[in-house]
């Protein structure tokens, strides 16, 4: 009988043993695989994660004057190389592009199916087909032809400006993101939100489904996190990531969790999006303007664009356009309407430019938009480098490659560090200091930056396929909103501005601001 015991006693010893070391293992391996790329010291489970609570996004630049422009940072189980060098940003994101073609995907996309389908996470063959398709709504021809319909909505937004008084609070970046969105609608879609104009809306009818709508629409990109600040599932997939989706097809049941909260809200937005592609599908006499008409258009012709464009993956890239399509151009406006505004010699000099253009209901075309507004270009692209919506990029390495003499193995996630960059006084003297002149084409600072040193949209074939709509968009914007108004922040703007960082970054308290109707000598 002890015999038996101690024998049953050594297997269950055994067995425990093999599988702690099997989770010993399986926690380090990722770690071995990099650990000549110098970084932080490692913790178990959380990796550096504690680094990045104590100082935020601001981590990546200490680390990198630290260590130097390549180096290691564990989230969680799962290393990272972060690039913070232009000419390694251009051999990741160019040279090398077929080594990285695809991006790797943290837990807070991993776990999600619906942000899966999109342009953004689709890989090899797929994304290459997918990207060409879509590329050619994007064309010069095509975004002049929108100008009308964007400035439709512009004027929208200046009249509920014009509703309040120049003492009321406005809370810019949620009227920035109705704008974004009803334009995205309209161009991407073929149909309207009616967010700015409820009148007129023609599918959110209630004011209450409008402010519910917006709530989601923001709840669904911020609750996208990196860090150990995301719900239980996210938190779980960076620190043991064969445990996220049962973790997460569990919590999603249980009423009160944050992952039950999201998943309700995917569900919601998703529906929303669904909706709109069956009724767009119904339709025999639709356009050919909008990106969903383009794509459902080649589907009833084409046998290997049915192929490609399953039901799955228009509803992903639907919802891909709505959140990423409004969010980060809302961003940018309003971050461009916060530092303008607290730089009256930058507002004074922006406005004389929008001036020189001619009487405020004159419409810039895009000629326009490219040739006559070089200061406005400088003012954007400065707003973009302080307040950089996409700080991290990634890449995963589908071979053995080498980047700044180190032999990455395959499957590594390699991060370039825009964010990083575009605070680093070699390139950015003075990086705390907002002063659009530095983009000045014809000044010497500008002619000695690398080209690589600022990269707002990406870098490389992945280099996001929207940005002239966006840039439109947003020139249109400042454009018509400083012909008449000046902006000043609000007492309940908060200093320093605070924000929350996800898979994008957002204002975490909005950017409030008063607005002045401009005088003639204003």
């Amino acid at each position: 009988m002890d015999i038996e015991f101690i024998m049953s006693s050594s297997y269950l010893y055994t067995l425990m043993a093999m599988a702690l070391g099997f989770f010993v293992f399986y926690l380090y391996v990722p770690y071995f695989a990099v650990r000549k790329v110098p970084g932080p010291p490692v913790l178990p489970f959380v990796g550096n994660l504690p680094l990045l609570a104590k100082h935020g996004p601001d981590l990546f630049s200490l680390l990198a004057s630290k260590y130097g422009p390549i180096f290691r940072f564990h989230m969680g189980r799962q290393p990272l190389v972060v690039i913070a060098d232009p000419e390694l940003c251009k051999e990741v994101g160019i040279k090398k592009f077929k080594c990285m073609t695809n991006r790797s995907l943290p837990s807070a996309i991993s776990g999600s199916p619906i942000h899966q389908k999109g342009l953004f996470s689709s890989r090899d063959a797929r994304w290459s087909a997918m990207r060409n398709a879509i590329v050619s709504l994007y064309q010069p021809s095509h975004l002049a032809s929108l100008i009308p319909t964007m400035q439709t909505y512009i004027k929208s937004l200046a009249s509920h400006i014009a509703s309040n008084s120049s003492t009321e609070d406005i809370n810019f970046s949620s009227l920035s993101l109705k704008l974004a969105t009803d334009v995205i609608g309209q161009a991407a879609f073929g149909v309207d939100f009616g967010l700015l104009d409820k009148e007129n809306g023609k599918q959110i009818d209630d004011q209450n489904e409008v402010t519910e709508f917006i709530k989601e629409h923001i709840y669904a990109t911020t609750s996208l996190k990196m860090d150990l600040s995301g719900s239980f599932s996210i938190i779980l997939g960076l620190l043991i990531p064969m445990l996220q989706a049962p973790c997460r097809r569990f919590l999603k049941m249980i009423p009160g969790t944050a992952d039950r909260k999201i998943h309700q809200t995917n569900f919601k937005l998703n529906k929303r999006v669904d909706e709109i592609v069956v009724r767009r599908s119904k339709e025999k006499m639709r356009g050919s303007k909008d990106f969903l008409s383009a794509i459902l258009n080649a589907n009833d012709k084409d046998k290997a664009s049915r192929q490609l464009f399953t039901p799955d993956y228009i509803s992903g890239l639907t919802y891909e356009h709505l959140l990423a399509g409004s969010t980060t151009t809302s961003f940018t406006i309003s971050s461009v309407l916060y530092l303008v505004s607290k730089h009256p010699e930058v507002e004074k000099k922006l406005i004389d430019e929008i001036d020189q253009f001619g009487p405020d209901h004159n419409t810039p075309n895009a000629d326009d938009l490219q040739n006559k507004f070089p200061y406005l270009d400088q003012v954007i692209k400065e707003s973009m480098r302080i307040h950089t919506t996409s700080p991290l990029i990634a890449r995963l390495a589908s071979q053995k490659v080498e980047i700044g003499g180190y032999i990455l193995p395959k499957n590594t996630w390699v991060w370039m560090a825009p964010g990083v960059l575009h605070k680093d006084p070699k390139h950015f003297p003075e990086p705390d200091v907002f002063r659009p002149e530095r983009f000045d084409p014809a000044g010497e600072e500008e002619k000695n930056r690398h080209a690589y040193a600022f990269f707002p949209f990406g870098i490389g074939p992945r280099v996001c396929i929207g940005q002239k709509f966006a840039l439109q968009e947003i020139k249109l914007t400042i454009i018509h909103l400083y012909s008449q108004y000046i902006f000043k922040h609000s007492v309940k703007m908060e200093s320093p501005v605070e924000f929350d960082y996800g898979i994008i970054v957002n204002f975490k308290h909005g950017v409030k601001l008063h607005a002045i109707k401009r005088t003639k000598n204003q």
